[in-house]
């Protein structure tokens, strides 16, 4: 969607192991399993379909040893998945997946709670700290292939989940993604709005990052300009 300088994927990727904290994925993990999800989506390939678990607990876990697999093995049932460039900070990465990093990081959102907390009901709040990426991503693909509506036929069931598409920064409008894979906009209808994409035009405006334009408006211009050459 974007390209970079590298000194600024080196503060994306840290602020990723910051703001994750417990929950941290190793970002090229998830990137690969990230490009199954679009390749085999909701078939039994697909390492997070809702439509082969019966509950959401049970594809977390599937998903889980997925990721584990990948980490371990640095395999994949397909290489074509690991062809094209990832970002790999393998310092940072030992960090973020050690142990100790995360006991350390479940140790500060406590001690958070202990000071400011108003009440202990509060604390029930914590384990979605300690798990929050884990979480998140099974809200995305759980609600996002079951509930909502459809703008296009892509072949599988995925959905458009207003006004949760909104909440979640884009996120939910998961049927707008998959129709579109590489255009940063997940909004495709006057009532959706993505906050992500109004972010990244601002840090594409300042020079942080460079938009690029999706191949599907790409393929578009393409196909208007074969028409318009053989009408001349």
């Amino acid at each position: 969607m974007y390209t970079t300088s590298k000194i600024w994927e080196r503060v994306f990727y840290f602020l990723t192991f910051l703001t994750q904290g417990s929950s941290f994925l190793v970002p090229r993990a998830y990137a690969v399993m990230h490009r199954m999800h679009h390749e085999y989506s909701d078939t039994e390939k697909d390492p997070h379909s809702p439509h082969f678990f019966k509950d959401i607990w049970h594809m977390m876990l599937h998903t889980a040893k997925i990721y584990q697999a990948f980490l371990t093995k640095e395999k994949l049932p397909d290489p074509q998945f690991t062809r094209e460039y990832l970002p790999v900070w393998e310092s940072l990465d030992k960090v973020g997946y050690s142990n100790i990093t995360r006991f350390l990081f479940i140790s500060a959102y406590t001690a958070f709670y202990i000071y400011f907390a108003p009440s202990y009901w509060w604390f029930l709040l914590l384990p979605i700290h300690f798990l929050m990426g884990p979480i998140q991503g099974a809200i995305v693909n759980w609600f996002g292939h079951k509930l909502g509506y459809s703008n296009f036929n892509n072949g599988d069931h995925s959905k458009n989940s207003t006004p949760f598409g909104i909440l979640l920064m884009g996120e939910l409008f998961q049927n707008n993604h998959h129709h579109a894979k590489d255009d940063a906009n997940f909004a495709k209808k006057w009532y959706e709005f993505d906050l992500t994409y109004n972010i990244m035009r601002i840090m594409n405006l300042v020079g942080i990052i460079k938009l690029k334009p999706s191949l599907i408006m790409s393929k578009e211009r393409s196909q208007r300009k074969l028409v318009t050459s053989k009408v001349a």
